[in-house]
């Protein structure tokens, strides 16, 4: 009898004596748990096996099992081209490999956590079976992590994998040799390696081919060498007698296995092939045409059933590859469909650019009748209540006024004093008579004229900045004539007044930021929130970051390396051996208060190598390990039974 059996039957056997010296009967409650994960009797091939030449595998349990989630977290390396069945069948495993078996190889099956007991879901922990084809087996391991480059979040459930051919051209031809894939830490373990130099690859696997192929596929890539080692070691495992109180603390030999600390970042590469992906005509005045890539030249439009010559406004995106429509004739609105040519470049099946033509057949989704009817609706209601309030004298309308142009006045009342005010418009501008806008700032009670200008907002259509010289503790006033904006319909807009203060500079703090190493280089700094979200961003060359004006709050500092200077942040590419630009997280948190100014030092080169983020910035949390419940423990307690610490169960 275990000792575990042991302390049960004690504990069992108090129990009943408590029960049977009540003075009434009581129901029995169930027994005990069962808290003793499933034990591996054996397997065929047995474990470690070699020469092996089955293709099915059976491992053999003392009780009944299930397998969770094993499409998942079952791992099989080398990787098979075919899916393997790997299924739970009562007290057994059976694995049936489906690709044919290489020769002189070791295979491994990894099956982390996903076994556990079938009744109380007892998990056997991270079990691996092996064996091999050869005469030898293969035990060497290495291990690290996969983050997104770009924002330095773990990757859950991408491919990492081993080639032992150097040369950069095998991501993209053969299939990896050994892979494992990452767990919700970004954590991976390749095992079943033999002694040699190799390179790491990780890979979000778009067609099950195990290598590159496709430029939508994520990928990872290091030109470092892996040499797998090993050592002896002594790690300690920690024995909880509950979830506050240590039990003991045992020293336990292992072999550590190196390199266990590689880290990759993956990127998707930037599409560039081009192609047409969608056009669309969402509403009646304009339509979109959407590109996969961006071009310098625009698409060329003739229109088959209506003369294309000056009839749009065009807005397109910053990389031109988002271009939108505007009609300018409201006889080309109120067409439901337009049929036209478009000519643009598209990209060959050799990559090259060359000029494509497409006829396309744009429909309004909401017809002309179905918008005149709407129409006459609004007008006849109008009619009604005019009519209605002629006859009760009071005052009416005689023609239904034309609806004026809006103007988007949404800042806030009280603005940084590095920050504009900006207005927006719903449709494009004819007219912009900016000598109609007028503002004003308050000194002691009297109002006097601020200067000012307006000038559009780069690749933000219809978006205006009102820039002038704001001074802290100061209000002001913006106002704007009548008749300022006309918009290409002939919508006219009505007088418009806001006021505004600007903060006074007491307000803010200031945070100033030393970055060793970063002298001379091309650096953009971003203050982020708890969310992630940039709410201040500089660039700087000086190795100095300085944010003035920021709001008390918590934030937290990201840089990247700006390599071509461009101020954003940019993907890699592998056959140009381009990396992903480097992204740096400062490892605290930043209170920001009012009138403070904080002035720290920061290494971002001698950061860890794997804590690459802020544990309150990662989004992908790592999964809780499963353990056994202690459910005994509780049971015994409402028996009024106290444990001592020498029969606490482990």
């Amino acid at each position: 009898m275990t000792r575990r059996n042991q302390l049960y039957y004690i504990l069992l056997t108090a129990g009943i004596c408590l029960l049977a010296s009540c003075a009434k009967m009581g129901q029995p409650d169930g027994g005990w748990y069962d808290e003793t994960p499933p034990r591996i009797l054996g397997a065929s091939p047995a474990d470690k096996a070699t020469e092996v030449t089955d293709h099915k595998m059976y491992i053999y349990f003392n009780e009944f099992i299930k397998l969770s989630d094993a499409s998942q977290k079952v791992v099989v390396s080398p990787p098979q081209m075919e899916a393997p069945d790997i299924k739970d069948a009562g007290k057994r495993i059976i694995i049936d490999l489906k690709d044919s078996l290489k020769a002189n190889t070791t295979y491994t099956i990894d099956f982390s956590d996903a076994i556990s007991d079938n009744n109380e879901g007892n998990p056997l922990g991270n079990y691996t079976y092996s064996f091999s084809t050869g005469t030898e087996i293969d035990t060497m391991e290495v291990s690290g992590y996969v983050y997104e480059a770009e924002n330095l979040e773990p990757i859950k459930g991408i491919m990492v994998g081993l080639y032992d051919n150097l040369a950069d051209s095998v991501f993209r031809k053969e299939p990896f040799q050994r892979v494992s894939r990452t767990d919700s830490r970004g954590r991976f373990v390749i095992k079943g390696i033999k002694p040699g130099n190799y390179r790491v690859y990780a890979l979000m696997d778009a067609d099950g081919n195990y290598f590159f192929n496709q430029k939508s596929e994520k990928i990872a890539f290091s030109r470092d060498i892996i040499v797998p080692s090993c050592k002896p070691d002594i790690r300690q495992d920690t024995i909880w007698r509950d979830s506050l109180h240590i039990d003991n603390i045992l020293r336990v030999p292992y072999t550590h296995f190196f390199p266990d600390d590689i880290v990759l970042r993956a990127f998707t590469e930037e599409q560039t092939d081009r192609f047409l992906l969608k056009s669309e005509r969402k509403e009646a005045n304009r339509f979109t045409l959407t590109f996969s890539h961006g071009d310098a030249d625009l698409p060329v439009i003739r229109g088959l059933d209506f003369d294309a010559e000056n009839a749009f406004v065009v807005e397109s995106s910053e990389k031109n590859d988002s271009i939108t429509y505007w009609l300018r004739d409201t006889l080309l609105v109120n067409q439901d469909t337009l049929q036209m040519e478009v000519q643009y470049h598209a990209t060959d099946s050799a990559g090259l650019l060359y000029m494509k033509t497409d006829t396309l057949s744009l429909l309004s989704k909401e017809p002309y009748a179905k918008r005149l009817k709407q129409k006459e609706k609004e007008y006849a209601d109008w009619k009604k209540k005019q009519e209605k309030a002629e006859k009760r004298g009071d005052p009416f309308q005689k023609e239904m006024p034309v609806p004026p142009l809006g103007i988007g006045m949404n800042f806030a009342g009280d603005i940084d004093p590095d920050k504009n005010p900006v207005l927006t418009f719903d449709t494009p501008l004819e007219v912009a008579d900016t000598s109609k806008i007028h503002l004003y700032s308050k000194h002691d009670t009297l109002w006097y004229r601020s200067p000012f200008l307006v000038r559009e907002k780069v690749n933000v259509p219809r978006t205006y900045e009102v820039i002038g010289e704001w001074r802290p503790d100061i209000e002001y006033s913006l106002e704007i004539d009548s008749a300022a904006f006309v918009d290409i319909y002939g919508s006219v807009s009505n007088t418009a007044k806001k006021g505004f203060k600007v903060k006074s500079n007491d307000a803010y703090g200031t945070i100033f930021m030393t970055l060793d190493g970063m002298r001379g280089k091309n650096v953009v700094a971003q203050l982020v929130s708890s969310t992630d979200v940039v709410m201040k961003e500089v660039r700087t060359q000086t190795g100095n970051a300085e944010f003035f004006y920021v709001n008390p709050n918590t934030y937290y500092l990201r840089i990247f390396v700006d390599e071509n200077n461009n101020g954003k942040w940019d993907t890699g590419n592998y056959d140009e051996g381009r990396q992903a630009e480097a992204v740096y997280y400062y490892p605290s948190k930043i209170e920001c208060k009012e009138k403070w100014d904080i002035t720290e030092t920061w290494s971002p080169l001698q950061g860890s190598s794997t804590a690459l983020k802020p544990g309150e910035l990662v989004k992908q949390k790592g999964e809780k390990a499963k353990t056994i419940k202690s459910r005994n423990l509780e049971r015994a307690k409402k028996l009024g039974i106290e444990l001592l610490k020498e029969n606490m169960p482990y």
